[in-house]
């Protein structure tokens, strides 16, 4: 039993940094970058332990990759109201043949709910 756990336990290991793999760059290098152009403040902790990703004069931002779009609306809306300011996503992608198809979901969504959206290539990167 003990051994199968070990098993496992290195099939997820190596199953999670696999996911990671798949991006050319971490969440965290476009978020610096964009953060930085913008004069914002990355990781900005809430009271609830809850951490924005650039939260600007303006703003409060979510950042993910493309096949993430639905995820950062719900955390966009909820770091606007907790910060009293206006939310904004800043979509990653990669891949623009494939992954367009998210950003064109995510404004369809975005517009009515005056959610702000900018988007990163990993030409952004220097």
């Amino acid at each position: 039993m003990q051994k199968a756990f070990v098993y496992i336990f290195f099939l997820f290991i190596f199953l999670f940094n696999s996911c990671d793999a798949k991006h050319l760059y971490l969440e965290k290098d476009y978020q610096n970058i964009w953060c930085t152009k913008n004069n914002g403040i990355t990781e900005f902790r809430l009271p609830d332990c809850t951490r924005i990703d650039c939260l600007t004069k303006t703003h409060a931002i979510e950042f993910d990759f493309a096949e993430k779009w639905a995820e950062s609306i719900g955390q966009a809306l909820y770091y606007s109201y907790m910060t009293n300011k206006k939310p904004g996503i800043v979509l990653i992608i990669e891949n623009p043949q494939k992954e367009e198809i998210y950003l064109k979901r995510l404004k369809t969504v975005c517009c009515p709910l005056g959610i702000d959206v900018w988007i990163m290539y990993n030409k952004d990167i220097y």
